[in-house]
């Protein structure tokens, strides 16, 4: 009996939303709700937090202090928000917080998939290293992957962070906006700029690879 209970517990608590949960949490203080929640997230959001922060200790910290501000912040969730974007401001502002107090920049996984929803399918690497008339063509090879890592580092901030958000799993533009606080256009307009950046840099290289002098 006690197992048909629980099993059509956890039923319940699977068919439930994200925002649901909260809501209950927030309004009745139900513990499992909760857990619910940090068990949906914990490998997508934790992998997010590696390929930001590029450091394993450094994104479980943030991981905890993400739903500890959830946890605290539960009173200002609005109804009709979306839950996860808001969860994603949470995280990347902690993110953010935590790199500059140890001194670091945010990094990238360059073999992480890119949305559907984004510029094109494939890879990070796969869009900016093509057979075609990428960005990034000419480039090919481990070596070449490792700068264009370095070179997504020397981006703006602004830059580089939409760029890492963009190419996070299925992140849309409108959950970008909202997790950055920006229009959706300037999320498109950060990630064009972004690319002509890597585009110029990429030409740079070229340049001083073959010896060639600016006119």
């Amino acid at each position: 009996m006690t197992k048909a209970l629980n099993a059509a517990s956890t039923d319940n608590l699977s068919s439930t939303t994200d925002e649901e949960l909260l809501a209950r949490y927030r309004d009745k203080g139900n513990s499992e709700d909760f857990n619910s929640l940090i068990k949906r997230y914990e490998h997508e959001l934790y992998r997010y937090l590696v390929r930001y922060m590029g450091d394993h200790a450094l994104a479980e910290d943030v991981f905890q202090n993400t739903f500890l501000q959830v946890h605290l912040k539960r009173g200002l969730f609005e109804e009709g928000r979306p839950f996860r974007p808001w969860l994603y401001s949470i995280a990347t502002h902690q993110a953010v917080d935590t790199l500059r107090k140890v001194g670091r920049h945010p990094t990238v996984s360059l073999d992480q998939k890119v949305s559907p929803n984004q510029i094109e399918s494939g890879t990070l690497v796969d869009l900016l290293v093509t057979d075609g008339e990428g960005p990034l063509a000419e480039l090919q090879g481990d070596e070449d992957k490792e700068w264009v890592r370095r070179s997504v580092a020397k981006l703006p901030e602004t830059l580089r962070q939409t760029l890492i958000l963009a190419y996070h799993q299925d992140l849309k533009y409108r959950e970008i906006a909202e997790i950055l606080k920006i229009p959706v256009g300037t999320v498109k307009s950060r990630l064009h700029a972004a690319l002509a950046k890597l585009q110029q840099m990429a030409e740079a290289r070229r340049r001083d690879e073959n010896g060639e002098v600016d006119a």
